[in-house]
């Protein structure tokens, strides 16, 4: 689990910042990263994204129903852990994509307010009438010049959306990995100490009676402070640490799988390849194998 400080480091890195304004130039869709739970604006696309939605949102019928499908997209990627899309009243889609570190959901990506096919005049008057406006000439016309104006998507253009988001959710994921781990000045020193005695340490046996003797307290008082500041136990940080270890040296492909299983500490490969795949979600010849085609950025 992150921190929600955490997560607010994360979602305010400029390179978020940079992605969401590069995407929406590129493909003329919004994206925008959030907490992975949570309700209020800074949880949501928002309306002022669309031009058709900031109107309609002013509609007598159209606010609350825009707001549910976004929420309901929201809550079902980070309950099922996996992409969603979902159509508003109106018919425009937006999908959420998890961003997942060490099997963790840290942030959620969400994108769209976009159409699925062409709009028809018919289908711009139904949405009229669902949204109580049927009989304003001055706004409907606002309205439609903003509907129509609304991105298109077909199958094709859609699919690569989304695998840039998904790619762009590796990305993220791969830098709160780094973060889950990493200390912070605002955490209580003995925690900060401790993560720097683990981190130092990685490749040896580590026992929790070392690393309470490191920080001088006492094993209850310690376990209960640590878990409070990182949202993990002393064992699942270590584990933690170790698999980061591990994937960076992954990356030379000359040592072979039991050299990167012993430098970065575990005590046997079938050991490894259980809390490997337990936090990065795929065996290490797998991780290792897609690191080959993975974009640039990631």
């Amino acid at each position: 689990m992150m921190s929600p400080e955490a997560s607010e480091r994360l979602l305010a890195l400029p390179s978020v910042e940079s992605y969401q304004a590069a995407f929406r130039g590129a493909t003329g869709v919004s994206l925008k990263a959030v907490p992975p739970r949570g309700s209020g604006a800074g949880s949501r696309l928002g309306f002022a994204q669309n031009g058709f939605c900031a109107l309609l949102a002013g509609a007598p019928g159209g606010c609350g129903p825009c707001g549910e499908a976004e929420a309901c997209a929201h809550q079902s990627a980070a309950r099922k852990l996996l992409p969603q899309q979902l159509n508003c009243f109106a018919g425009l889609t937006v999908s959420a994509m998890p961003v997942l570190a060490g099997g963790c959901h840290v942030a959620t990506l969400l994108g769209g307010q976009v159409f699925r096919r062409e709009p028809t005049e018919r289908d711009f008057l139904l949405v009229m009438k669902m949204a109580g406006r049927e009989r304003d000439g001055r706004w409907q016309e606002q309205a439609r010049r903003a509907y129509f104006q609304t991105p298109v998507l077909p199958v094709d253009r859609f699919q690569a959306v989304m695998h840039m988001m998904e790619l762009f959710a590796h990305f993220l994921g791969s830098v709160a990995g780094k973060q889950l781990i990493a200390t912070s000045a605002s955490e209580p020193h003995p925690v900060a100490k401790a993560k720097e005695y683990v981190q130092a340490h990685a490749e040896e046996p580590i026992t929790h009676a070392q690393v309470v003797q490191h920080v001088h307290m006492s094993r209850f008082y310690f376990c209960k402070l640590f878990k409070k500041a990182t949202g993990m136990t002393l064992t699942e940080y270590v584990a933690r640490v170790r698999v980061e270890k591990a994937k960076a040296l992954l990356a030379d492909p000359t040592l072979r799988i039991s050299e990167v299983v012993f430098a970065a500490g575990f005590g046997s490969i079938p050991q490894f390849n259980l809390v490997f795949k337990r936090h990065v979600g795929k065996a290490p010849t797998d991780y290792r194998a897609e690191l080959r085609t993975a974009p640039p950025f990631s």
